[in-house]
């Protein structure tokens, strides 16, 4: 039996093909995986399945059938019915106050509660019915997108990037899960990385950069032979200049932190938490989903108003001590996984970039000649310039992340903080990003704060770690 078919289905946003025709059927037993190199459209694909993008061709599916799909980035709306929310805003108690909670959140798409306690049991999710929305982890979020799935019992499940920001105990409970989903008679369809592949899956249709499609079985597909990486090229004279461009103000400490305490409610984030970075210093900043790594984080960016209530210095100045956020700001070059999302939606790549130079989300101001050549040089060195006109809210995941990294460097901010940076990026984007990181901490006396979950992403400059093991 066929589930669902696609016939030559293509896809072309504005003049630009992203998905040449296609075909291929999902059959009773099956489950897909859609993998290739970022912006190829393999996010377009799904959403064309999903009935949410305009396409050619046609896509048939079993009579009776639901497809739900669960996006990689997720919005809701706050009590006040809006979901135009600012940065800090799930670092304030008081506006935290204004969104729902897990329970009320998840209630509608259940008739009795019997189904959904047995669903957060399965998700292992229940320590969250009385959370906030907006102070969910990424992947405690993950999870509570896949249960309200679930719970709209659908034939189809299409996935974005499941495992993406996910630590490595929760990538493997996720895929145990999904087998489960699997195994219900639930046919998945996963866009995910081609080294990430579900060991569930049947059947894998890869997408290349010119949008044509080829179809595997998971056997042929691992059995392909694998590709011989070539050495990341960066134009060193380029990063040089731009390294060097301003002069790095001395301190002895970028962060110095004293038994810090953060709590919401009865919710302790973090207990007892004290941590020095001088300058100069690489450190790795790890732990598992929701252990509080984005909150201490918060400290330091000045996100956070109950940074005043610890004792924290940052550059050697102590927080309340009538500094300003933006003394703060301007000297930390920052990227988080969600920061694209609070950016105006009809911002340039050109102007998002440019932001950087200002700590605004958003370009306000009017540059002058020297910026406007610093930030095409930022373009040149990521090789961004075929999209530095294009809206950044267009882009792929991939393409949003790299403008945000230029945009985190284009200052040369004493310390930089990068919030798992390779999140969203495809093998040789991460790599090429590794290698400008490591250049620019050997090119400079850079104090770098580095995020990620996986051990392989973490750049051969840093040699200090540090991990939070939650409550």
């Amino acid at each position: 039996m066929t589930m669902i078919k696609a016939v030559e289905l293509s896809v072309k946003l504005g003049s630009r093909c992203v998905i040449n025709p296609v075909s291929f059927e999902v059959n009773e037993h099956e489950q897909w995986a859609v993998v290739g190199p970022s912006g190829s459209g393999k996010t377009t694909l799904l959403h064309a399945l999903a009935g949410l993008q305009f396409h050619s061709g046609r896509i048939e599916m079993e009579k009776g059938i639901r497809v739900v799909m669960v996006e990689q980035q997720h919005k809701f709306k706050n009590l006040s019915n809006t979901s135009n929310f600012y940065y800090q805003q799930r670092f304030n108690s008081f506006d935290a106050e204004d969104t729902i909670t897990v329970k009320e959140y998840l209630q509608p798409y259940v008739p009795f509660r019997e189904e959904l306690t047995s669903l957060l049991d399965l998700l292992g999710i229940n320590n969250l019915w009385n959370r906030r929305l907006i102070q969910l982890s990424n992947g405690e979020n993950k999870r509570l997108q896949l249960a309200k799935a679930l719970l709209q019992q659908p034939g189809i499940l299409l996935l974005d990037n499941p495992f993406t920001g996910l630590d490595v105990t929760a990538r493997s409970s996720l895929e145990h899960i999904l087998h489960k989903v699997a195994q219900h008679g639930i046919h998945i369809i996963i866009v995910t990385a081609q080294n990430a592949v579900p060991s569930f899956i049947t059947n894998i249709l890869v997408l290349n950069e010119q949008g044509n499609a080829k179809l595997y079985t998971a056997q042929e597909y691992n059995s392909l032979p694998q590709q011989e990486k070539q050495p990341v090229q960066i134009d060193i004279v380029l990063l040089q200049k731009l390294a060097g461009m301003d002069k790095v103000h001395e301190f002895e400490n970028a962060v110095y932190m004293k038994n810090v305490r953060v709590q919401y409610g009865a919710k302790e984030i973090l207990k007892n938490v004290s941590w020095q970075v001088k300058e100069g210093e690489r450190w790795a900043l790890s732990g598992p989903n929701g252990a509080g790594k984005s909150t201490l984080l918060s400290l330091i960016t000045g996100d956070n108003p109950q940074a005043y209530a610890n004792e924290i210095y940052l550059f050697d100045r102590k927080r309340g001590s009538g500094e300003s956020i933006w003394d703060i700001k301007k000297r930390i070059g920052y990227v988080s996984t969600e920061l694209h999302l609070y950016f105006p939606p009809s911002i340039s790549v050109f102007k998002a970039i440019a932001s950087g130079l200002f700590d605004t989300i958003g370009l306000f101001r009017q540059l002058n000649e020297a910026q406007i050549s610093r930030v095409s040089e930022w373009i040149r060195l990521f090789g961004l310039q075929h999209i530095s006109n294009r809206l950044l809210s267009h882009l792929s995941a991939s393409e949003q992340r790299l403008t945000l990294l230029a945009r985190a460097l284009v200052k040369n901010p004493s310390l930089l903080i990068l919030d798992e940076p390779a999140q969203g990026l495809d093998v040789e984007q991460a790599r090429m990003f590794k290698a400008i990181v490591d250049q620019i901490c050997t090119l400079t006396n850079k104090t770098l704060i580095y995020v990620t979950h996986l051990e392989e992403e973490i750049p051969a400059c840093v040699n200090r770690f540090i991990r939070l093991e939650g409550n």
